[in-house]
């Protein structure tokens, strides 16, 4: 860019020395101006000449160096330079909006890791992250790059989560914890065991996922490079037509007349606003997403997101955090810390996600010595002594089993009965919470006139209709397997309309097959399974579903400059290429309206890196 505006402002001086220059020789003004179209038009010609050497004639190189050419041919040198000029301050705008829209996307790059502390023998070497093999110990020192997915074996720190997620606010994370590759260590020593080969990490799915999302174009991006394809031939025989029949048809018609205004046709002719701005909008939509979290795998899904008739959800971990936490505890004769400590005790040995809640829930120190003959009764919950009393925690077909007389509960989830020696002491309800801004995501997707919301669950009846009533959505089918979801989805695929989109919006490995027969495919990416992210055709980096409308609201956005940057391109170039064609139009008019509907184009592209991260 530096190089190209150089160019450009020496081109320019020259060009204005030889415009109000008054040298005693003509060819001394004619020499600067070729000097000033040599400087910013050689890299044009050759680009010209090579790509007609490759077959490809008809392009905006080819046009504008037969244009200038030939306005030298009719002794019009100032207009030859200026056309030359003013196009690449355009190509220059151009690359400026490029860089800026490509920025917004590989600043992910800088989460690329450069190497890794593998800890060997109690000694640290640096080495490759591709040479970390599975299982290994990494050390991770403040202010360094996460290079591998893993889990924490010593040490706890915040960690800055931004260039994956978007999001600002750190992360703690202590031993026991997931931490994902790509992150920063802000403050505390780490020691990882790695989980995942490099090439598998989450820093590397990213990467390419980034890499490859230019290569989907969308349709409009193809009806462009289509129009162009077929739009420069014609222009060109239009051009020559111009130039070659009124002389031949009309007496007295000058052919130098007409060359010019063939030339000046052939300068405004070119197509570069459409060319550069639409390709652009979608990638700084692309970009603008990236800033958000929201990682979309081609321009083509971007554009479909703007038509979503039907968004449907997976539940847990998707609109649920995915985790058991203990709701409420009922007790009776007894605080109900009381009841939750000896629950926690008698769970102590269990790895159920139930028995971890409720250890999570009493959240102190077990003295094992004082649990004894633990047993599990298998689909009931488990029998044990804690401190001599006779525990019993399960279900509710453990209470009737014992014959214990226990009030049962009519609350949404599962629910944990607690008997100490053959006597009812109370309930403990244990459920998936919702995440913090769901009720957010539906209302946003409401407001953006989606027509129909929908939960897909394996989970039980009374639970999925529970969320459903709580987050207001339209319909809710439960109890599925992954090829009831299918089956599912595939009735509402026909109630969509023929332009319309369906999103499924899921995180596990369950959910890959849905992703992948839907319109868009949507995976939660940060507490998702590989699977549902690699069949997912948008992946949100934050676990939050509300950037799902965001990601609507951007694609809507990205689309309407779309359109109006082709309504504007078209209406003018059609209105300039007209008065061109009636002699009504000078090159340096031509010239302007090339330029000038290129650079608002850009611009107006520019507009949709704005975007707000709610």
């Amino acid at each position: 860019m530096k190089k190209r505006r150089n160019k450009i402002i020496i081109a320019f001086i020259l060009f204005i020395i030889a415009l109000v220059g008054k040298f005693p020789n003509e060819w001394v003004n004619n020499t600067i101006f070729i000097l000033s179209y040599l400087i910013v038009g050689t890299e044009i010609i050759k680009k010209a000449i090579r790509n007609i050497l490759r077959g490809k004639i008809f392009d905006e190189n080819f046009l504008m160096t037969v244009a200038t050419i030939g306005a030298f041919a009719i002794k019009e040198f100032p207009e030859a330079v200026a056309v030359m000029l003013f196009y690449q301050v355009g190509e220059l705008f151009q690359s400026y909006a490029v860089d800026k829209s490509r920025k917004s996307i590989t600043s992910l790059m800088d989460i690329r890791p450069d190497y890794a502390n593998l800890l060997k023998n109690n000694e640290t070497e640096k080495v490759s992250p591709e040479a970390v093999q599975i299982g290994d110990i990494i050390i991770i020192k403040p202010g360094e790059k996460v290079p591998l997915d893993g889990i924490v074996q010593e040490g706890e720190s915040m960690l800055d989560t931004s260039a994956l997620t978007g999001e600002s606010v750190p992360r703690r994370v202590t031993v026991g914890d997931e931490i994902l590759s790509g992150c920063i260590n802000q403050n505390g020593l780490l020691k990882i065991q790695v989980t995942k080969e490099f090439g598998e990490s989450t820093v590397s799915k990213i990467l390419e996922l980034v890499e490859n999302a230019s290569s989907k174009k969308s349709k409009s991006e193809n009806f462009i490079t289509k129009f162009a394809k077929y739009y420069t031939p014609i222009v060109v025989i239009i051009a020559l037509a111009l130039a070659i029949f009124p002389p031949l048809l009309f007496e007295g018609q000058m052919f130098s007349d007409w060359l010019y205004r063939a030339l000046s046709f052939l300068v405004v002719s070119c197509p570069c606003a459409l060319v550069i701005s639409i390709p652009l909008s979608f990638f700084g939509g692309l970009g603008g997403a990236s800033k958000i979290g929201v990682l979309i795998k081609g321009s083509n899904y971007l554009e479909a997101l703007a038509n979503t008739e039907i968004v449907v959800f997976d539940k847990t971990g998707t609109l649920t955090k995915g985790v058991f936490e203990v709701q409420k505890v009922e007790a009776v004769d007894m605080p109900y810390e009381e009841l939750i400590r000896i629950a926690a005790y008698a769970e102590s040995y269990s790895n159920h996600p139930i028995s971890t809640s409720i250890k999570k829930a009493h959240d102190k120190e077990i003295e094992n010595n004082i649990v004894t003959e633990i047993k599990e009764i298998p689909g009931q919950g488990i029998q044990a002594k804690v401190e001599g009393n006779e525990v019993l925690v399960g279900n509710e077909k453990l209470m009737q089993d014992r014959k214990i007389n226990y009030k049962k509960c009519e609350e949404v989830g599962t629910i944990i009965y607690v008997a100490i020696n053959n006597k009812y002491a109370g309930y403990i309800l244990i459920s998936d919470e919702i995440k913090e801004d769901a009720k957010k995501a539906i209302e946003e997707l409401k407001k953006n006139n989606t027509k129909q919301i929908v939960i897909l669950t394996g989970d039980r009846k009374n639970v999925g209709e529970e969320v459903a009533k709580k987050l207001n959505i339209d319909k809710v089918y439960t109890e599925l397997l992954p090829e009831g979801k299918v089956e599912k989805l595939e009735e509402l695929l026909k109630e969509k309309t023929q332009k319309g989109k369906l999103i499924f919006v899921g995180d596990g490995i369950n959910d890959a097959p849905v992703l992948a027969i839907s319109d868009i495919g949507i995976a939660m990416g940060a507490l998702g399974s590989d699977a549902a992210i690699e069949a997912a055709d948008i992946v949100i980096m934050t676990d939050e579903p509300s950037k799902i409308a965001n990601a609507i609201k951007l694609s809507k956005k990205t689309m309407r400059i779309v359109k109006e940057n082709i309504i504007f391109a078209i209406g003018i170039k059609i209105a300039v290429l007209i008065l061109s064609a009636l002699g009504l139009s000078t090159m340096w008019q031509a010239v302007f309206a090339d330029v000038g509907v290129s650079i608002i184009a850009i611009i107006n592209s520019l507009r949709v890196l704005k975007i707000k991260n709610r």
